[in-house]
């Protein structure tokens, strides 16, 4: 901008001089002072005493002064764009590389914003897909790991490490999308949890078809909370109170029986003194047949491959992880916030 400026006040300085000093007309003043800037050597318009000349050829030099300075920086522009923008892309290339045990949300919409909210308060690695340019300028700002693909295409889960992540979530707008993506993401890791928006029934029941192992509709959801607000407040208030949110005093955590780690398996509760050695709460236990025992008691027995849905501080959770499994071990999920 700045070269543009001293540049047009170089042709005005030009024509002007020709004009008013050296008498002649208008367009030949501005013929003379384009020429001479330009430096295409066409000869002088009218003929130039000495002091006519020393200014032209302090107007050739003011010219091409100005026009290297232009040309500099708009080369420069150019190539730092270009390099900037190649950095910007192997940095983006090594970080997907890199994620592993990672979390993938797909869509930035306002749902899938909220789930990046509330992982970056749970410290879990994750990253966002999204084929909108203005929505990964979104996440970007937020300061969010994202690629921008379809993420209904494998080759875009592919480039955001789906083979090693743990769980994908399907929060596109559309239902189609959505059961794309879960059926693209089965495909390339059997393994990985997927969890799908859906906005009709009938599209839940297709996505728990398709493979989805949860499946969230906004409307069914929000209504029962509405409805659980306006029965039972303080209850609504006390869960959410442990669910969410980065500044909570207590958490809820899972924990994984695994039988070749844990020294637990075919204990009592009551003979595992989980909590009077950690002060967590076993609040309920998941059968690996999918059986939920709320509320256990002293004589529920741990049995192989149990999931343990606990409750306490982040110190105490960090305890029973440790009572649950030797230090270093990897077996287990160990619980966030800590």
């Amino acid at each position: 901008m700045a070269g543009a400026i001293a540049l047009g006040g170089v042709l005005l300085l030009g024509t002007l001089w020709y004009r008013f000093v050296e008498g002649w007309a208008w367009e030949d003043a501005a013929y003379m002072t384009v020429i001479t800037l330009a430096t295409v050597g066409y000869g002088e318009t009218h003929p130039l005493g000495s002091r006519g000349r020393l200014f032209t050829i302090a107007l050739i030099l003011l010219g091409v002064i100005n026009i290297g300075y232009i040309v500099n920086r708009f080369t420069e522009a150019i190539i730092e764009g270009y390099f900037q923008e190649g950095i910007r892309l192997r940095q983006q290339r090594r970080l997907m590389e890199s994620l592993t045990q990672h979390y993938i949300i797909c869509g930035f919409s306002r749902t899938g914003r909220q789930i990046a909210k509330e992982f970056r308060a749970e410290s879990v690695p994750f990253v966002v897909i999204d084929s909108e340019f203005e929505s990964v300028q979104k996440a970007q700002a937020e300061g969010y790991v994202v690629y921008q693909g379809d993420a209904t295409l494998d080759d875009s889960l592919l480039h955001v490490g789906i083979e090693r992540a743990i769980c994908i979530v399907a929060a596109l707008p559309s239902d189609a999308e959505n059961l794309y993506t879960v059926l693209s993401a089965k495909t390339l890791n059997p393994e990985i949890r997927a969890i799908a928006r859906a906005s009709t029934e009938e599209a839940l029941q297709k996505l728990q078809r398709g493979g989805a192992d949860a499946v969230i509709s906004p409307y069914i959801t929000g209504g029962k909370r509405m409805a659980a607000a306006a029965l039972r407040p303080q209850v609504l208030d006390f869960v959410d109170g442990i669910l969410s949110g980065s500044d909570r005093q207590l958490y809820m955590e899972e924990f994984l029986l695994d039988p070749a780690l844990s020294p637990f398996v075919g204990q009592t509760l009551q003979k595992a003194k989980l909590r009077s050695q950690t002060g967590a709460l076993v609040l309920a236990i998941r059968r690996s047949d999918g059986n939920l025992i709320g509320g256990p008691t002293g004589d529920t027995i741990l049995m192989s491959g149990d999931t343990l849905i606990c409750m306490g501080t982040a110190e105490q959770l960090r305890s029973l992880n440790q009572v649950l499994v030797p230090l270093g071990s990897q077996a287990l999920r160990k619980p966030k916030n800590q």
